[in-house]
């Protein structure tokens, strides 16, 4: 049986993996692109904004909740969801960074092996 090889890796990479993986699929990104332009919790709007059914959205919603880039409280029959912008911006300044270090080996070796 094969074993899973993530654990191996240090907790920074498997946070980073995590975060862009969650932002891998389009319908996620489009999520969050309406929750910053409304700048408030939204609810029910997603749904008639986005090209998606109600059932798709809700996932991709408990998706990114789970993640923990999108807050949301359950209010009666609905749910409204808001970014969570500390963890967001975290999640990137770690990415930006891994992605500069490597950048940075490749300016230190002088460029690519396929170039």
């Amino acid at each position: 049986m094969a074993q899973n090889k993530k654990t191996e890796f240090p907790e920074k990479i498997q946070r980073i993996a995590s975060f862009t993986k969650l932002l891998s699929h389009p319908a996620r990104l489009a999520i969050l692109e309406v929750l910053a332009q409304k700048q408030t919790c939204v609810c029910g709007e997603i749904v008639e904004i986005l090209p998606l059914a109600q059932s798709t959205v809700s996932q991709h919603l408990k998706e990114l909740k789970d993640g923990g880039l999108v807050k949301g409280e359950v209010e009666g029959t609905s749910s409204c969801y808001c970014i969570h912008w500390e963890n967001l911006n975290l999640a990137y300044r770690e990415f930006s960074d891994q992605m500069q270090m490597i950048e940075n080996f490749k300016n230190q070796k002088g460029g690519s092996c396929c170039e």
